[in-house]
């Protein structure tokens, strides 16, 4: 199953091809909630100090008003990365007002109704205005609670210079670059999603909720109640990835899914769906009076609207959609979005988690990828839901091509193959960090009860008493973790200027709109702009 892998991995070493992996590089995207000191999200608008979220590549909302988003730019080292996104959280805790905090897990503080989320809004340019209609078609959509759900993501891209040796290796010399490119990234997203499944059982960590998440709905059976606010899956690893987490069902329903077979495969399904009425999204309507409820009412708004565990994505320019982006030159990285907040740790991810995603994406792009055919993909989403809310049950097993295998002996078997590709990374970087990165990932596998599932629900059912105290409770050790720290003189000025440099930029854009706002959409759609 693995002698594909092993065999690009002997060539690769072979072709002296090792170290030109050293300038991968690798960025994170990390959301928190702004929540007041009762545990309750917050209603301040998003701190201008923070600079513009429509323009500040570092500092920005997701859905949200008091949803931050903080984003490192593409690092060669993946601490690089991590070491700048705590400098930005540093940054934003100076910057915190009335005692707000930062939420440290994935799934939400107490939720008092839809009334307690404020759409985040982004200015009065046209750009701006179409960022916050889109966030009020998912809210139309699909309600705003389930838009709250923060997590991490982890961008990947391969060595600019490692391509052409790879594809030498691959005897593809006469293939268009950018296409072989496409192609094995392309296998990577299939593989990221066959062997996703072992990312929410390693770093899962929300396996309770605080019962006003549900909002009132009916809990699902296989969730036990535990007191008056919190319902836990006793086995659970990632609620944030399972039935109570961000789900595209309608899209189900209306049987469009993405294909990832290929990259024109995946963008011409995304733009069916974009381009495809959906009669719920009718009634709906696109608007009330002048006021807009949704960008369209298509089965997708937008591509983003989309939720996959993986994406492949290319930097845009100006208005560029990311479909066209792709289309026109081709896929520059993938994104992993599985990834739970580490609630035990300030920075919601350690360096050997990082260590291990690394290792995770590089083996998804060496190993054989086929493509991926109906059947598998039913197998793909069930041993995902499967592992979400049942990952540490003991004996539980999994499908793998149509036959059983216990999650044990899998993820074994993964780590095991995944130690050729931590090999190799060690020698491009002179050093042994993913080889323990991978060893502490298989105590987890022959012990649940160290991952950090585990650990959050011991310490909901025997410490703290609920979800909700816990969760306030790193909460807090996490911001005196952060107030008590201090930047360099020149990291905190590069992170201020680029905040007063994005307040201008969005200015700017606001005084240059010459169109008026049905006319930027209509020509955003027909790729006018």
């Amino acid at each position: 199953m693995y002698q594909t892998l092993n065999q690009r991995l002997e060539k690769i070493e072979s072709t002296c091809a090792t170290k030109l992996l050293k300038k991968s590089l690798t960025g994170l995207e990390k959301e928190s909630l702004r929540v007041n000191p009762e545990g309750t999200i917050s209603t301040t608008p998003h701190p201008e100090v923070l600079g513009s979220a429509l323009t500040n590549p570092w500092i920005t909302t997701d859905y949200g008003e008091a949803m931050l988003e903080l984003i490192t730019p593409p690092c060669d080292r993946a601490y690089k990365s991590l070491d700048f996104l705590l400098n930005i959280e540093i940054f934003v805790y100076q910057h915190l007002s009335d005692n707000e905090l930062l939420w440290t897990s994935s799934m939400p503080c107490v939720i008092r109704g839809e009334q307690d989320i404020d759409i985040a809004q982004y200015g009065s340019s046209n750009a701006g205005k179409m960022k916050s209609i889109y966030r009020q078609g998912l809210a139309e959509r699909y309600g705003k609670i389930m838009q709250v759900i923060a997590g991490i993501h982890f961008n990947y891209s391969v060595a600019v210079d490692f391509w052409p040796a790879f594809q030498e290796i691959e005897g593809a010399s006469e293939q268009e670059p950018q296409a072989f490119i496409n192609e094995r990234y392309m296998g990577m997203t299939r593989n990221i999603q066959r062997y996703g499944w072992i990312i929410p059982y390693l770093f899962g960590a929300s396996p309770a909720i605080c019962k006003s998440f549900l909002a009132g709905q009916p809990k699902p059976e296989s969730m036990i109640e535990f007191n008056g606010n919190t319902y836990y899956e006793k086995w659970g690893t990632s609620l944030r990835m399972g039935d109570v987490g961000y789900t595209n069902s309608k899209e189900d329903k209306s049987g469009i899914k993405a294909n990832y077979n290929s990259l024109e495969n995946y963008i011409a399904s995304l733009r069916c769906a974009i381009n495809t009425p959906f009669e719920d999204y009718e009634r709906i309507g696109l608007k009330d009076g002048d006021k807009y409820l949704q960008l369209n009412t298509n089965i997708l708004q937008i591509e983003n609207e989309y939720y996959s565990s993986v994406r492949p994505k290319r930097v845009l320019k100006g208005f560029e959609k990311p479909t066209d982006a792709l289309e026109s030159r081709g896929i520059q990285y993938v994104e992993l979005r599985s990834v739970d907040i580490n609630v035990f740790k300030p920075a919601g991810l350690t360096h050997t988690q990082l260590y291990f995603l690394e290792i995770f994406m590089l083996f998804c792009l060496l190993q054989e990828s086929p493509e991926i055919c109906t059947k598998e993909a039913e197998e793909i989403d069930s041993n995902q839901h499967t592992v979400a809310h049942q990952g540490r049950k003991p004996g539980l097993t999994l499908s793998n091509k149509g036959e059983e295998i216990t999650l044990k002996e899998w993820a074994t078997q993964l780590l095991d193959e995944m130690s050729g590709v931590a090999n190799l990374l060690n020698s491009t970087h002179d050093e042994s960090c993913y080889a323990k990165a991978i060893s502490e990932q298989m105590e987890l596998v022959k012990d649940p009860s160290l991952t950090p599932s585990a650990k959050v629900l011991d310490e909901v059912l025997n410490r703290d008493g609920s979800y909700y105290h816990f969760a306030k409770r790193q909460s807090e050790e996490h911001r005196d973790y952060f107030i008590k720290r201090q930047l360099t003189p020149e990291t905190q000025s590069e992170i201020e200027l680029m905040a007063e440099k994005s307040i201008k930029e969005q200015k700017k854009l606001e005084s240059q709109d010459t169109l008026d706002f049905d006319t930027f959409l209509q020509k955003y759609f027909a790729n006018e702009l």
